[in-house]
């Protein structure tokens, strides 16, 4: 398959899979991101996976130093990367790990579980068991720190973002927007329509792993009660 790599301002690049939710797209930002991880340069910062791409932030004047063959610290890491995507066998394997997570549906926690229901003509009760019959894929992890975009929910219960966002959004609420759900990490203003929420911590920042979910994981809801 195709690749793009672009520049993503003078520190950073980004290499483009595609343009849509695909697990396998998915799955080849995580075997290279997982590659980098194994495999850094010198000048490199951080690597940032999306659904379909992935960012690779460098120091510009370290790289500069250390591939001084290439006429600028994006071409060198731009060759890094081609260099890395050529021999597939190099890459680990992606670590798949399976996350159980308790989720109420009360109405005081379930803020909008009765438009998504109304808008796609089912009772509220069958709402919740089409979203708890599946199993989601952590894409990516972006917006607030530990805030998974996971997919896809079934298409019977997808429902579209608020046209006017909340101020406040609790912490822990389960929201839906289009085919993607997600668990808000901390209180923020947000648009996805809530229809639950978990009291799992999913953002702690003195832990040695802040976030509890990683990108590649997979998340099963159950219900709960508070």
């Amino acid at each position: 398959m195709k690749h793009k790599i672009f520049s993503l301002g003078d520190h950073a690049l980004t290499v483009e899979f595609g343009n849509e939710i695909s697990a396998e797209l998915n799955n080849r930002v995580l075997k290279l991101a997982h590659f980098f991880d194994e495999n850094s340069f010198e000048g490199f910062v951080e690597i940032v996976p999306a659904y379909a791409s992935l960012s690779i932030f460098y120091d510009v004047s370290i790289v500069r130093k250390n591939f001084p063959e290439f006429p600028t610290a994006f071409a060198a890491v731009s060759n890094l990367v081609e260099s890395a995507l050529l021999d597939s066998n190099d890459y680990t394997e992606n670590k798949t790990r399976r996350i159980e997570i308790p989720v109420c549906f009360d109405k005081e926690f379930a803020l909008d579980l009765e438009f998504v229901a109304t808008e796609n003509n089912l009772t509220q009760q069958e709402v919740i068991e089409i979203f708890l019959s599946k199993t989601y894929r952590v894409y990516m992890l972006g917006f607030l720190p530990g805030f998974s975009y996971m997919g896809e929910v079934d298409e019977r219960i997808a429902a579209p973002r608020k046209q006017t966002p909340r101020l406040k959004v609790p912490r822990g609420s389960v929201g839906i927007a289009g085919r993607q759900t997600g668990i808000y990490s901390l209180e923020s203003p947000g648009g996805w329509q809530i229809i639950g929420k978990t009291n799992v911590e999913l953002f702690t920042p003195k832990s040695a792993a802040p976030t509890l979910l990683q990108a590649g994981d997979s998340v099963k809801f159950y219900q709960t009660t508070f």
